[in-house]
């Protein structure tokens, strides 16, 4: 008999039988409030009946046309529809499966486009696990050890985290910026730096979001050095910030997107984009793969799209993720273990520090723990494993937020009293 490998953790005990709307339950039928939606995947809740029917239509007439070999219509449709929703002068888009493949695509094309080998990333960024994703990762190091040496050319510039160099936003934007400027002097010249890789809120890192004038910074030095400005919204996409991309928040002026999770509801797609003229310095056959743009995929994310337009789900992640914020806020307000509640839509973190100020990976996992034992599923995140992040598909309603509240609080009770 074979088993899962044992080095395959998970952060809840639950087996899943069943998934509706923001619930989960187990083989016993127990439910289950899921705040996790498999790490920000399913955007329109578990088992959407509007996407399980585009799937199981599209099971019955394709399941596989491979995209270098054939087209198929979801996919064609998909890309046309994408000009509804991506920004301004992003007229072209690549589709893979998971948002490492589409990293990887981003950095191929910003190397092939500039012809230099350099890539900048930001301190706490998460990209993937894959081998030149895990090199430009530096949220933890359990992403990116043990299998050195990895990707050659990826330098790491500090990000505008208050919380962690313990200034205000101002001061640690400045040094953020300064230090960029830095890296520039003495690491990668910058007519060696293909690309800056940035996400507009850091995920695995903690839940930090960026600020205007940082992003600005970055565009201003992109612009006079040439250098592209890639921003991963893996995680921030499709509408989990109460905006459609989390860039908005910034004003950002990407010159590659990057996407997945939340883009198909659960079925793996994920996919960059960028303007005709960007993705025309691609070398050919450099874009590709066997199940990039699976056809059942590409039937869930279009009717992904109709369904967060349809039920207003950017609109909803907004006005329930700002119920939710002032709800852990509260929470916090009683509970000094609890230092910081941040985010944005429906993207929050709760930070845990001890009576030092370190950061408590230990009372944040026996809080989520917690949780979980009380019917509410959550993750934690950030270098020390010492932020919980709140993360429920877009359809959560009111209701379900203050059930989500009451239980943390509950939780958090019987682990810090």
């Amino acid at each position: 008999m074979a088993e899962l490998s044992q080095i395959l953790k998970q952060a809840t005990g639950v087996i899943a039988a069943r998934g509706e709307g923001v619930y989960l339950y187990d083989e016993d039928d127990r439910r289950y409030l899921d705040f996790t939606a498999g790490i920000g995947v399913t955007s329109t809740g578990h088992c959407h009946p509007r996407v399980v029917e585009a799937a199981q239509k599209q099971v019955g007439t394709l399941i596989h046309g491979q995209y270098t070999t054939v087209m198929h219509r979801p996919l064609l449709t998909l890309a046309e529809r994408m000009g509804e929703v991506l920004p301004a002068g992003m007229d072209r888009t690549f589709f893979a499966n998971s948002g490492s493949e589409a990293i990887e695509a981003a950095l191929r094309l910003t190397r092939q486009a500039t012809g230099r080998p350099n890539i900048i990333v930001f301190h706490g960024g998460f990209h993937g696990r894959t081998v030149a994703a895990a090199s430009m990762t530096s949220s933890g190091t359990k992403f990116r050890s043990g299998f050195a040496p990895l990707m050659a050319g990826v330098y790491v510039s500090p990000f505008p985290d208050p919380g962690h160099f313990g200034w205000p936003q101002e001061e640690v934007t400045d040094f953020a910026l300064k230090q960029l400027d830095y890296v520039l002097q003495t690491l990668s010249a910058p007519n060696d730096t293909a690309a800056f890789v940035v996400e507009p809120v850091l995920g695995e890192g903690g839940y930090v979001p960026g600020n205007e004038r940082f992003f600005a910074g970055l565009r201003e030095r992109a612009d006079k050095h040439g250098i592209l400005l890639v921003v991963d919204e893996v995680q921030t996409g499709w509408g989990r910030t109460g905006k459609f991309w989390g860039g908005e928040h910034f004003d950002i002026k990407a010159d590659v997107l990057v996407t997945a999770k939340g883009l198909a509801s659960g079925f793996p797609l994920s996919g960059i984009a960028a303007s005709s003229a960007l993705m025309d310095k691609a070398w050919p056959g450099s874009q590709g793969g066997t199940y990039g743009a699976n056809a059942v995929a590409c039937a869930a994310a279009l009717a992904t799209m109709d369904v967060i337009r349809d039920e207003k789900l950017v609109e909803n992640s907004a006005e329930r993720g700002a119920e939710l914020k002032q709800a852990l806020a509260a929470v916090a307000a009683d509970h000094k273990q609890i230092t910081d509640v941040r985010g944005l839509g429906l993207l929050i973190g709760n930070e845990f520090r001890d009576a030092n100020g370190n950061p408590d990976g230990r009372t944040a996992a026996a809080a989520q723990q917690e949780a979980a034992k009380r019917g509410l599923l959550l993750l934690t995140c950030g270098p020390w494993s010492q932020v919980v992040r709140f993360i429920p598909a877009l359809v959560v309603k009111s209701e379900d937020v203050q059930e989500a509240a009451s239980i943390w609080r509950d939780a958090v009770e019987a682990v810090t009293s």
